[in-house]
């Protein structure tokens, strides 16, 4: 009966104001909220913003107790670098002192190799006049390759030395920096999760918990209300509704407004509202209500306030 009783007297209200020129319309300013909370429960540490204020990206809303998420991205970070360090040293190959031994053993091995070529080709030449052994000669000879076989040995590790390690080391470890960097993304979140910013141009509209409290898993904590999402609903007979498009223009009015302000219908409800009996008769028809939406400007929307009652014209179709 209160629903119906109300639709009347919208209906009332616009009758009575369209008989001296164009239609009014009788309507209320609503918000559409932002609720911001936090997928994790904890203690209300820290709450820096207070009603009314207005926030921009990134300002800080609130802070739960976060030591045991600041330890998890410590742990992280140290893990990730280690992580890292490990890929690097694989691809570097030797260490530039491991590099140096190496080179001093060629050297050295260069001039053993030098030293039995000559003491080899000496003992073939006594060979030849019958001074020395075969078995002498072949000493000396098997020395020479013995010298040579370790040049050769010295000069492939150093080789190898200034590559990097085998590939499927290097993916192995590469595959641990990942795993690394993809728990210190989730440590990340869930510190994040603790220390809630703001994502938009917006008002604190409302706190729903105060520092100290224990804030469950999902529970809001801050409401916002971005100037964008500040909207009028008004209500038209159903007689008046050929005279309502998407995008027209709309003129509104308010109790202690400065001047009327421009808005957009974005929405016209597609179904009566406070419905009478289902069997209309001309008269009921008269009573059928249809509520329509219009927005604002931003910097428009910003005088308004949610519960506010304004008078709204349409301007003329385009």
């Amino acid at each position: 009966m209160m629903r119906r009783m109300l639709a009347v007297l919208f209906c009332l209200a616009a009758l009575s104001c369209s008989k001296g020129g164009d239609a009014s319309y009788q309507g209320y300013v609503e918000g559409e909220f932002v609720y911001v909370a936090s997928q994790l429960a904890g203690r209300l540490d820290e709450l820096p913003v207070a009603r009314g204020v207005a926030v921009r990206p990134g300002d800080n809303l609130f802070t739960l107790e976060h030591a045991l998420e600041q330890q998890g991205v410590d742990k992280a970070r140290a893990s990730l670098k280690r992580a890292q360090d490990t890929v690097n040293d694989l691809k570097k190959g030797l260490r530039p002192d491991e590099i140096d031994q190496i080179l001093a053993r060629i050297s050295q091995a260069e001039a053993e190799m030098a030293l039995a070529r000559l003491e080899m080709e000496r003992r073939a030449a006594l060979l030849s006049t019958g001074a020395v052994a075969k078995e002498d000669y072949d000493r000396a000879r098997t020395s020479f390759l013995n010298a040579q076989g370790r040049l050769s040995d010295y000069k492939a590790q150093l080789a190898t030395g200034k590559l990097g390690s085998r590939i499927d080391q290097i993916l192995a470890a590469q595959a641990q920096a990942d795993a690394a960097k993809a728990e210190m993304d989730q440590a990340n979140w869930y510190l994040q999760q603790k220390i809630q910013s703001s994502t938009l141009d917006a008002q604190v509209f409302d706190l729903l918990h105060y520092k100290g409290e224990w804030v469950q898993a999902g529970s809001p904590v801050v409401k916002l209300l971005p100037p964008a999402n500040v909207k009028v609903r008004f209500f038209i007979p159903e007689t008046d509704l050929g005279k309502i498009a998407l995008g027209q223009k709309v003129t509104v009015r308010c109790d202690g407004c400065p001047a009327p302000m421009t808005g957009t219908v974005s929405f016209i409800y597609p179904q009566a509202e406070y419905t009478p009996p289902v069997i209309y008769s001309q008269g009921f028809r008269a009573k059928l209500v249809f509520m329509v939406e219009a927005r604002f400007d931003p910097e428009i929307s910003k005088s308004l306030k949610p519960g506010q009652p304004v008078d709204v014209t349409p301007g003329a179709r385009t």
